[in-house]
């Protein structure tokens, strides 16, 4: 009994050896962007008055720590509420992208910080854990708490 299985055992062993688990691919920033596309625009320049542009504001603020939390917790909890942008108003709304997992949410903040805002401070990409961390914390915050807090993350 016991050779019999140390021999299924083996052979097991050996078929596993052939298998390769899925390797899951990072998630495509730029294909998550094509959702924020439809109000930022593609180039990222928005629609004036409504949907703010994603440039220097977004690099000046994701180069400090309260503009990661910031550009985070858009994402994640939404915005709402007058904003300035370049030193113009805004007063769109952006609802929660809550179906975004920690992954996908830096891949979208990355692909905004590296290939559509191209102006300002250098970018720094945002991580995973960064992500979950700063999502957890602002787990209560409505998007109207969100967009009060534009101003003192470094919104110009």
């Amino acid at each position: 009994m016991r050779g019999a299985f140390l021999a299924l055992a083996a052979a097991g062993a050996a078929a596993l050896a052939g298998l390769t688990l899925p390797v899951h691919a990072a998630p495509d920033g730029a294909a998550i962007y094509g959702k924020c596309a439809a109000c930022h625009t593609k180039t990222g320049a928005g629609v004036p008055g409504v949907f703010p542009p994603l440039g220097e504001d977004f690099r000046v603020m994701a180069a400090s720590d309260a503009g990661r939390r910031y550009l985070t917790l858009v994402v994640t909890r939404g915005v709402s509420g007058p904003i300035k942008v370049g030193g113009k108003p805004y007063a769109g709304v952006m609802p929660a992208q809550a179906t975004l997992d920690d992954a996908s949410v830096a891949a979208v903040l990355n692909h905004v910080g590296s290939e559509i805002a191209k102006t300002g401070p250098e970018f720094r990409p945002f991580a995973e854990a960064e992500i979950a961390g700063i999502r957890a914390g602002g787990a209560t915050l409505s998007a109207q708490d969100v967009g009060k807090l534009h101003a003192a993350a470094g919104g110009q």
